[in-house]
């Protein structure tokens, strides 16, 4: 069994508590706004490794400058496999809204499941399969209702998924 911890949309600001549950993971998959390079400095799994897809505003305008030659890793999709199916990995702004996950299960029809962002909205498709996975944002932005992450736990014959979604931070001041 592996444990993936799942997240995306930080725009550069990772919730301490997202990063805190990924430390427990074995790996890391974020899909994409990651903002900047130090969001996946402080993503550390137990194995190490992060897999990251490049979002819409993951671009050299938007990123620190010293920091743009991280981009060019960011592929538009991955694939992982892990026991028992792939995971396929898009940040979503490729996917017309409507419908997005019929077109996503068309897309990725050999994935068990498929991880997707650029909404920030939180949500676990899992009938029929392939699974479509948002997880929300894991930063401040548009988070609806608090940052959120998914954990999966992937075995060769059974995937099981944790929602979890942590209180909105209070700013001070206002």
């Amino acid at each position: 069994m592996i444990r993936v911890a799942i997240l995306a949309d930080t725009h550069g600001r990772l919730d301490a508590r997202v990063e805190a549950l990924v430390a427990d993971c074995d790996l890391a998959v974020h899909g994409g706004d990651i903002g900047n390079a130090d969001v996946l400095e402080r993503l550390r799994p137990r194995q190490r490794r992060v897999v990251a897809v490049a979002g819409n505003n993951d671009r050299p305008s938007k990123w620190p400058p010293e920091q743009r030659q991280f981009l060019e890793y960011l592929r538009e999709h991955e694939d992982l496999e892990l026991p028992g199916g792939a995971l396929a990995i898009i940040h979503g702004h490729q996917i017309a809204a409507r419908n997005r996950h019929e077109r996503l299960r068309r897309r990725f029809p050999h994935a068990r499941a498929i991880v997707y962002g650029h909404s920030h909205r939180l949500i676990a498709d899992r009938d029929p399969e392939p699974w479509v996975l948002n997880p929300g944002a894991a930063g401040r932005a548009r988070t609806f209702g608090g940052p959120s992450c998914m954990v999966l736990d992937a075995a060769e014959h059974h995937w099981e998924l944790r929602i979890e979604r942590f209180e909105p931070l209070k700013r001070h001041g206002r």
